[in-house]
């Protein structure tokens, strides 16, 4: 099992930053249109897609908020994070096999706990695809935990 340790209040810094990776496989996309609900067919059907502005499919616009709330979460702060906001542009398409960089830079300290955090997502060529800001509530005393296994899961 895999350890993680977070980053509480007191230890942040202004430009502090860390990153999180994953390339974008079919099989996110699949489980990413089951869990979400959405069916749109750019995300899931090929022949559809071409006739659309990307050509091909492409990743759902949430999916690399998804990876942002990942980083947030196991990177920096880390765990016992809460999110409180997240404001993010959309500002090219995420493409399957593409591998996503989730950027934090930490922004401002503000009273309470409170930090506002830059999110930035770059694909695999270092262009930016989401740019964003997060206001989280972060950790109050630093803390390791073991991150739980992903459960197995299987399409039938």
């Amino acid at each position: 099992m895999t350890e993680v340790s977070n980053t509480p209040y007191d230890a942040l810094e202004v430009g502090q930053t860390a990153s999180y990776s994953k390339t974008v496989e079919e099989r996110d996309i699949q489980l990413f249109a089951a869990m979400s609900g959405d069916h749109n067919p750019v995300h899931l059907d090929a022949e559809y897609a071409a006739k659309t502005l990307f050509k091909e499919r492409i990743a759902h616009g949430m999916f690399s908020g998804a990876l942002i709330s990942a980083a947030v979460a196991c990177e920096l702060p880390g765990p016992g994070t809460i999110y409180l906001g997240q404001q993010m542009t959309f500002e090219k398409p995420v493409k399957l096999g593409d591998t996503l960089t989730v950027r934090l830079e930490i922004l401002e300290k503000l009273p309470k706990l409170k930090v506002r955090v830059a999110t930035r997502v770059f694909n695999q060529r270092g262009e930016l695809v989401v740019d964003g800001v997060a206001e989280i509530l972060a950790p109050r005393k630093q803390q390791t935990v073991r991150l739980a296994p992903v459960p197995a899961i299987h399409f039938g």
